[in-house]
């Protein structure tokens, strides 16, 4: 997630413009990015991007009361439609999009890195692999509070990265392709198409699931950080490996390291016709996806091969309309260099680390048994306001940060880390 590198004249800009933010916050990334570097425009683009992904993924959060899936009773008739519709909308719109495109920026991250280290003649390769363990370390610290977590499934599945970063771009585009199509489940379909008898796999998560659920809806703060160390990353990591997230997640980095190799957050002629291409491709690929995946249950009857079918086809719903969602938004901050809707979050996607953990550390306070415990009181709507008033928080503490400090605190530490023990 590090920047580019600025030259010294660009770092004296940023200061001037952080200066002028204290007065006027929201405009913090009002002025235009240059089009001889592009270099501002590029990460500006992508820092909003990942910061509207971030947002996304606090509503949803929020939504589900941070895993603890409970109606509320005795609500008055009209909120009860109500949370349903709001519940149906936020995940149509959010639920696997916004993951995908956090997945997407962090490849993108990883070729900046690695672009960066070249031009200084290191190899990141190795870098990168600590930069993953000490990533790791990060979500065993997230996990302590949020059964939830993606970190660990990044610090792994990132690690890919390395043995691809150097070879050729079609090279890494098919292995990207094979990755998204999900193979294993493939297997799956076809060996439950043989034996249709077979046992199939998919629900192991669920047997943790309700150990953890218990413990964070009625436990103290220390059951909570008990259960959470064993049962709840049992939960949270068995049911993303379940559900297709490897491979997805490995496609994903791939696909965003591609995007950086050919420069298409960088606005040019090549890149508005690539992304006009994703979003006039996407959107038709999306609508018979999401149809066969909606309809599925009554076509295919076989538990073994309805899993595998299903993971399948939500994965490649979820692509595609992400790839339709981020090539719109990029199409429209061409348009502009940047609308002010988009530019306001860029602080917030620029401490996309200490921002996740922290809105996770909140939101847990906000409706576990030990805090308020507020899951026991609100639905859908209420805890989707409660998610914009967290995220409110956050990002005016992620502006007052970044008026004295480059990077978020724990991105400062990520990054000090990663180079620990590098002499220029």
């Amino acid at each position: 997630m590090d920047r580019c590198y600025l030259s010294e004249f660009e770092k004296m800009q940023n200061k001037i413009v952080y200066s002028q933010a204290f007065l006027k916050p929201f405009t913090l990334y009002g002025m235009k990015a240059s089009h001889s570097g592009g270099t501002n425009q590029r990460l500006e683009v992508v820092d909003s991007l990942r910061g509207f992904a971030l947002l996304a993924i606090v509503l949803l959060h929020n939504v589900e009361h941070y895993n603890i899936f409970f109606l509320p009773e005795n609500l008055p008739s009209w909120l009860i439609w109500l949370d349903k519709k709001v519940w149906d909308i936020t995940f149509f719109l959010l639920a696997g999009k916004a993951y995908a495109t956090f997945s997407l920026l962090f490849g993108f991250s990883f070729y900046i890195q690695f672009r960066n280290a070249a031009r200084r003649g290191i190899d990141f390769r190795k870098r990168f692999a600590w930069r993953m363990f000490l990533l790791f370390l990060f979500s065993q610290l997230h996990a302590l509070f949020y059964n939830g977590d993606i970190l660990l499934l990044y610090a792994v599945v990132g690690l890919i990265l390395i043995p691809v970063s150097r070879m050729k771009n079609k090279t890494v585009l098919i292995l990207a392709i094979i990755c998204l199509l999900q193979p294993q489940e493939w297997i799956r379909v076809v060996y439950a198409w043989f034996n249709p008898e077979v046992i199939s796999y998919g629900y192991y998560f669920q047997i943790f699931a309700k150990t953890a659920e218990e413990a964070t809806m009625n436990g103290t703060f220390s059951e909570v950080l008990r259960t959470n160390i064993s049962a709840g990353q049992l939960f949270s990591n068995l049911w993303q490996v379940e559900n297709g997230r490897l491979f997805q997640t490995a496609a994903l980095f791939m696909f965003g390291m591609l995007l950086g190799r050919k420069e298409y957050f960088l606005k040019n002629p090549a890149s508005v016709i690539f992304w006009k291409k994703i979003i006039f491709y996407s959107l038709p690929a999306f609508i018979p996806l999401f149809l066969i995946r909606t309809y599925l249950p009554e076509f295919v009857t076989t538990e073994s091969m309805f899993l595998p079918l299903n993971i399948i086809f939500y994965s490649l719903s979820n692509f595609s309309f992400m790839a339709f969602l981020v090539s719109g938004f990029v199409l429209l901050w061409f348009r502009k260099d940047g609308y002010k809707a988009q530019k306001f979050i860029i602080p917030y996607g620029r401490m996309t680390l200490t921002n996740y953990i922290g809105q996770s550390i909140m939101g847990v306070i906000t409706y576990y048994g030990f805090g308020f415990g507020l899951y026991q009181y609100t639905g859908a709507t209420q805890s989707l306001l409660i998610g914009v008033v967290i995220f409110s928080i956050q990002l005016v503490f992620s502006y007052k940060w970044l008026l004295s400090h480059k990077q978020g605190p724990l991105e400062t530490l990520w990054k000090k880390g990663t180079w620990i023990g590098y002499v220029k």
